[in-house]
Protein backbone atom coordinates (compact mmCIF):
# COMPACT_ATOMS: atom_id res chain seq x y z
CA UNK A 1 0.00 0.00 0.00
CA UNK A 2 1.51 3.43 -0.61
CA UNK A 3 1.46 6.87 -0.02
CA UNK A 4 0.11 9.67 -1.64
CA UNK A 5 1.62 13.24 -2.51
CA UNK A 6 0.57 14.06 1.07
CA UNK A 7 1.78 11.36 3.54
CA UNK A 8 -1.73 10.34 3.91
CA UNK A 9 -2.31 6.61 4.14
CA UNK A 10 -5.08 5.04 1.51
CA UNK A 11 -7.68 3.59 4.00
CA UNK A 12 -9.49 -0.04 2.51
CA UNK A 13 -13.19 -0.06 2.41
CA UNK A 14 -15.55 -2.34 1.37
CA UNK A 15 -17.13 -1.87 -1.52
CA UNK A 16 -19.80 -4.45 -1.39
CA UNK A 17 -19.92 -8.50 -2.72
CA UNK A 18 -16.95 -8.62 -0.22
CA UNK A 19 -14.33 -6.99 -2.42
CA UNK A 20 -12.06 -3.89 -1.10
CA UNK A 21 -11.12 -1.24 -3.00
CA UNK A 22 -8.73 1.99 -1.33
CA UNK A 23 -10.62 5.45 -0.45
CA UNK A 24 -8.56 8.68 -1.38
CA UNK A 25 -7.80 10.55 1.50
CA UNK A 26 -10.86 14.31 1.49
CA UNK A 27 -9.64 16.61 -1.39
CA UNK A 28 -9.12 19.34 1.60
CA UNK A 29 -6.50 17.34 3.46
CA UNK A 30 -3.89 19.70 1.35
CA UNK A 31 -5.49 22.91 2.19
CA UNK A 32 -6.01 22.36 5.75
CA UNK A 33 -2.60 21.35 6.43
CA UNK A 34 -1.49 24.78 4.40
CA UNK A 35 -3.64 26.44 7.05
CA UNK A 36 -1.81 24.91 9.85
CA UNK A 37 1.48 25.58 8.19
CA UNK A 38 0.57 29.37 7.91
CA UNK A 39 -1.06 29.59 11.50
CA UNK A 40 2.40 27.83 13.13
CA UNK A 41 4.04 30.59 11.08
CA UNK A 42 2.12 33.39 12.41
CA UNK A 43 1.94 31.37 15.81
CA UNK A 44 5.41 31.66 15.96
CA UNK A 45 6.30 35.36 14.98
CA UNK A 46 4.14 36.02 17.47
CA UNK A 47 5.37 35.04 19.96
CA UNK A 48 8.74 36.39 19.23
CA UNK A 49 7.17 39.81 18.61
CA UNK A 50 6.03 39.84 22.19
CA UNK A 51 9.19 38.26 23.49
CA UNK A 52 11.25 40.68 21.88
CA UNK A 53 9.06 43.53 23.62
CA UNK A 54 9.16 42.33 26.80
CA UNK A 55 12.91 41.39 26.91
CA UNK A 56 14.22 45.19 26.03
CA UNK A 57 11.36 47.04 27.60
CA UNK A 58 10.33 45.79 31.15
CA UNK A 59 12.52 44.43 33.79
CA UNK A 60 16.68 43.06 33.92
CA UNK A 61 15.40 40.21 35.18
CA UNK A 62 12.71 39.80 31.81
CA UNK A 63 15.87 40.46 29.78
CA UNK A 64 17.38 37.36 30.85
CA UNK A 65 15.23 34.72 31.42
CA UNK A 66 12.00 35.69 28.66
CA UNK A 67 13.77 34.62 25.02
CA UNK A 68 15.47 31.77 26.96
CA UNK A 69 12.01 30.44 27.92
CA UNK A 70 10.49 31.23 24.73
CA UNK A 71 12.84 29.65 23.19
CA UNK A 72 12.28 26.32 24.87
CA UNK A 73 8.33 26.64 24.46
CA UNK A 74 7.97 26.96 21.17
CA UNK A 75 9.98 24.14 20.66
CA UNK A 76 7.85 21.86 22.37
CA UNK A 77 5.11 23.46 21.20
CA UNK A 78 5.88 22.90 17.38
CA UNK A 79 6.70 19.80 18.47
CA UNK A 80 2.92 18.64 19.41
CA UNK A 81 2.14 20.53 16.48
CA UNK A 82 3.76 17.85 14.66
CA UNK A 83 7.25 19.18 13.39
CA UNK A 84 9.85 16.38 13.73
CA UNK A 85 13.45 16.84 15.50
CA UNK A 86 14.91 16.93 11.60
CA UNK A 87 13.10 19.55 10.95
CA UNK A 88 13.92 21.55 13.61
CA UNK A 89 17.86 20.81 13.26
CA UNK A 90 17.66 18.88 16.59
CA UNK A 91 17.88 15.25 14.87
CA UNK A 92 20.91 12.99 16.14
CA UNK A 93 21.41 11.34 12.73
CA UNK A 94 22.81 15.47 11.29
CA UNK A 95 25.55 16.16 14.74
CA UNK A 96 28.59 14.60 12.73
CA UNK A 97 27.84 16.91 9.41
CA UNK A 98 26.33 19.68 12.02
CA UNK A 99 29.95 19.19 13.88
CA UNK A 100 32.18 19.45 10.85
CA UNK A 101 30.44 22.79 9.29
CA UNK A 102 30.40 24.24 12.71
CA UNK A 103 34.35 24.11 13.17
CA UNK A 104 34.65 25.38 10.04
CA UNK A 105 32.56 28.54 10.57
CA UNK A 106 34.61 28.85 13.78
CA UNK A 107 37.82 28.58 11.93
CA UNK A 108 36.96 31.25 9.44
CA UNK A 109 35.47 33.74 11.61
CA UNK A 110 38.35 33.19 14.30
CA UNK A 111 41.03 34.33 12.01
CA UNK A 112 38.82 36.82 10.76
CA UNK A 113 38.11 38.72 14.25
CA UNK A 114 41.96 37.98 14.95
CA UNK A 115 43.09 40.21 11.68
CA UNK A 116 40.39 42.43 12.72
CA UNK A 117 41.65 43.41 16.47
CA UNK A 118 45.31 43.72 14.74
CA UNK A 119 44.82 45.73 11.96
CA UNK A 120 44.95 49.43 13.16
CA UNK A 121 42.03 50.69 10.60
CA UNK A 122 39.38 48.03 12.38
CA UNK A 123 40.77 48.15 15.62
CA UNK A 124 38.56 50.84 16.70
CA UNK A 125 34.94 48.31 16.12
CA UNK A 126 36.11 46.22 18.67
CA UNK A 127 36.33 48.80 21.62
CA UNK A 128 33.03 48.15 22.86
CA UNK A 129 31.99 49.69 26.27
CA UNK A 130 30.83 46.84 27.85
CA UNK A 131 33.54 44.12 26.85
CA UNK A 132 36.20 46.70 28.71
CA UNK A 133 37.16 44.49 31.45
CA UNK A 134 38.83 41.22 30.64
CA UNK A 135 36.88 38.90 33.03
CA UNK A 136 33.71 41.04 32.22
CA UNK A 137 34.16 39.55 28.51
CA UNK A 138 34.95 36.12 29.50
CA UNK A 139 31.47 35.89 31.85
CA UNK A 140 29.43 37.21 28.68
CA UNK A 141 31.50 34.81 25.77
CA UNK A 142 31.18 31.50 28.03
CA UNK A 143 28.13 32.15 29.98
CA UNK A 144 25.64 35.09 28.76
CA UNK A 145 25.87 34.84 24.95
CA UNK A 146 25.63 31.44 25.04
CA UNK A 147 22.55 30.62 27.30
CA UNK A 148 21.15 33.93 26.92
CA UNK A 149 21.41 34.85 23.31
CA UNK A 150 23.01 32.12 20.77
CA UNK A 151 21.34 28.75 21.83
CA UNK A 152 17.94 30.25 22.53
CA UNK A 153 18.04 32.69 19.07
CA UNK A 154 18.90 29.78 16.87
CA UNK A 155 17.01 27.41 18.70
CA UNK A 156 13.86 30.13 17.98
CA UNK A 157 14.86 31.14 14.62
CA UNK A 158 17.36 28.18 12.43
CA UNK A 159 14.91 26.09 14.46
CA UNK A 160 10.77 26.43 14.76
CA UNK A 161 11.38 29.12 12.42
CA UNK A 162 12.63 27.48 9.92
CA UNK A 163 10.78 24.41 10.51
CA UNK A 164 7.17 26.23 9.97
CA UNK A 165 8.37 28.54 7.27
CA UNK A 166 9.87 25.24 5.78
CA UNK A 167 6.11 23.87 5.58
CA UNK A 168 4.50 26.97 4.32
CA UNK A 169 6.54 28.59 2.07
CA UNK A 170 9.76 26.50 1.19
CA UNK A 171 13.28 27.31 0.73
CA UNK A 172 13.02 30.95 -0.67
CA UNK A 173 10.03 31.51 2.71
CA UNK A 174 13.37 29.95 4.95
CA UNK A 175 15.30 32.47 3.55
CA UNK A 176 13.89 36.05 2.97
CA UNK A 177 11.33 35.59 5.57
CA UNK A 178 13.74 34.17 8.07
CA UNK A 179 16.82 36.77 7.60
CA UNK A 180 14.30 39.82 7.55
CA UNK A 181 12.60 38.49 11.12
CA UNK A 182 16.29 38.46 12.40
CA UNK A 183 17.36 41.85 11.49
CA UNK A 184 14.14 43.05 12.82
CA UNK A 185 14.52 40.88 16.11
CA UNK A 186 17.76 43.33 16.86
CA UNK A 187 16.15 46.72 16.94
CA UNK A 188 15.34 46.56 20.27
CA UNK A 189 18.79 45.50 21.31
CA UNK A 190 20.47 48.09 18.53
CA UNK A 191 19.35 51.00 20.82
CA UNK A 192 21.70 52.93 21.45
CA UNK A 193 24.66 51.39 19.66
CA UNK A 194 26.29 54.19 18.59
CA UNK A 195 26.65 55.75 22.06
CA UNK A 196 28.82 51.99 23.21
CA UNK A 197 30.50 51.36 20.12
CA UNK A 198 33.64 53.75 19.72
CA UNK A 199 34.39 52.63 16.02
CA UNK A 200 30.60 53.34 15.43
CA UNK A 201 30.31 56.73 17.10
CA UNK A 202 33.34 58.07 15.45
CA UNK A 203 31.97 57.47 11.86
CA UNK A 204 27.92 58.12 12.55
CA UNK A 205 28.60 60.55 14.96
CA UNK A 206 26.11 60.04 18.30
CA UNK A 207 23.22 62.55 17.32
CA UNK A 208 19.25 60.80 16.62
CA UNK A 209 20.74 60.37 12.74
CA UNK A 210 23.32 58.73 13.77
CA UNK A 211 21.35 56.40 16.02
CA UNK A 212 18.91 55.69 13.04
CA UNK A 213 22.29 55.09 11.07
CA UNK A 214 23.18 52.48 13.22
CA UNK A 215 20.16 50.58 14.02
CA UNK A 216 19.73 49.99 10.17
CA UNK A 217 22.92 49.25 9.88
CA UNK A 218 22.13 46.73 12.93
CA UNK A 219 19.03 44.98 11.00
CA UNK A 220 21.52 44.52 7.30
CA UNK A 221 23.85 43.30 9.25
CA UNK A 222 22.38 40.84 11.36
CA UNK A 223 19.65 40.07 8.41
CA UNK A 224 22.63 39.31 6.25
CA UNK A 225 24.14 36.98 9.19
CA UNK A 226 20.91 35.34 9.35
CA UNK A 227 20.95 34.60 6.20
CA UNK A 228 24.30 32.86 6.37
CA UNK A 229 23.36 30.89 9.33
CA UNK A 230 20.04 29.86 7.51
CA UNK A 231 22.48 28.44 4.67
CA UNK A 232 24.67 26.72 7.31
CA UNK A 233 21.49 25.02 9.00
CA UNK A 234 20.47 23.23 5.61
CA UNK A 235 23.28 22.30 4.54
CA UNK A 236 24.08 20.41 7.68
CA UNK A 237 20.70 19.75 8.89
CA UNK A 238 21.69 20.13 12.52
CA UNK A 239 21.41 23.41 14.68
CA UNK A 240 25.13 22.85 16.24
CA UNK A 241 26.44 25.09 12.76
CA UNK A 242 24.76 28.17 13.24
CA UNK A 243 24.98 27.69 16.91
CA UNK A 244 28.51 27.73 16.57
CA UNK A 245 29.43 30.44 13.97
CA UNK A 246 26.82 32.47 16.18
CA UNK A 247 28.61 32.11 19.12
CA UNK A 248 32.25 32.92 17.20
CA UNK A 249 30.98 36.07 15.72
CA UNK A 250 29.58 37.24 19.64
CA UNK A 251 31.52 35.53 21.83
CA UNK A 252 35.06 35.40 20.04
CA UNK A 253 34.33 39.75 19.14
CA UNK A 254 33.73 40.12 23.06
CA UNK A 255 37.04 38.71 23.97
CA UNK A 256 38.87 39.94 20.79
CA UNK A 257 36.96 43.86 22.52
CA UNK A 258 38.73 43.02 25.67
CA UNK A 259 41.98 41.94 24.19
CA UNK A 260 41.86 45.04 22.24
CA UNK A 261 40.99 47.35 25.65
CA UNK A 262 43.77 45.89 27.43
CA UNK A 263 46.48 47.34 24.85
CA UNK A 264 44.94 50.20 24.36
CA UNK A 265 45.21 51.11 28.06
CA UNK A 266 48.67 50.09 28.37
Amino acid sequence: MSRNDNGNTPVATDSGAGAHTLAEPPATAGPVRRLHAYVDVAVVVLTLAGTNLIAHFTSAWANIATVPVAAVVLVLLMRRRGLGWAELGLSPRHWRRGTLYALGAVGIVLSAVVIGAALPITRPFFLADRYATVSGALIASMIVIPLQTVIPEELAFRGVLHGTLDRAYGVRGVFAAGSLLFGLWHIASSLGLTHGNRGLSGILGSGPAAQIAGIALAVLATGAAGAVFTWLRRRSGSLLAPIALHWSLNGAGALAAAVVWHTALH
